[in-house]
């Protein structure tokens, strides 16, 4: 699949972003990346609500080969091919990609949040140990001078 083709493919869906990754391409809406264009195929982002949909048309998870395990990427699952050959489908499940995309994107900004004022409360708690340590440890009056 080639840049030119995905675009085409896309062009019922709206205008779409598609960029080098990996052996193939993402493809993003609105900033949102919601598929995978690799050697092995296309792959849609999925979740619990739109994977039976796959499931039902036969469809993979994406999965590549290490040199050790197979790993299985369980949020991208390949298109069936009978939609390249309609358009109008295809845009369905791209609107229904790019909206599990946008949600698992909010579900990590949250989670993130959540995450960085755990940290900054972390952080306050040893520096101002560290201020009160100091303090104890080396009484100074206010314009004493320190010896070289």
């Amino acid at each position: 699949m080639d840049r030119d083709f995905l675009i085409d493919l896309f062009s019922d869906f709206g205008p779409v972003t598609i960029r080098r990754m990996f052996s193939g391409f993402g493809i993003s809406a609105d900033g949102v990346n919601f598929a995978l264009a690799l050697r092995s195929g296309l792959y849609f982002r999925a979740d619990a609500e739109t994977v039976p949909r796959f499931e039902a048309e036969g469809s993979e998870p994406f999965r590549y080969q290490t040199r050790s395990k197979t790993v299985t990427v369980a949020s991208y699952w390949q298109l069936p091919a009978r939609l390249f050959d309609d358009p109008e489908e295809l845009s369905e499940w791209a609107r229904a990609a790019l909206a599990v995309a946008e949600r698992a994107a909010l579900a990590k900004r949250k989670k993130n949040r959540g995450v960085a004022a755990k940290k900054s409360v972390r952080k306050k708690a040893p520096a101002e140990s560290i201020k009160k340590k100091r303090a104890l440890r080396s009484p100074r009056r206010p314009g004493a001078r320190r010896d070289p």
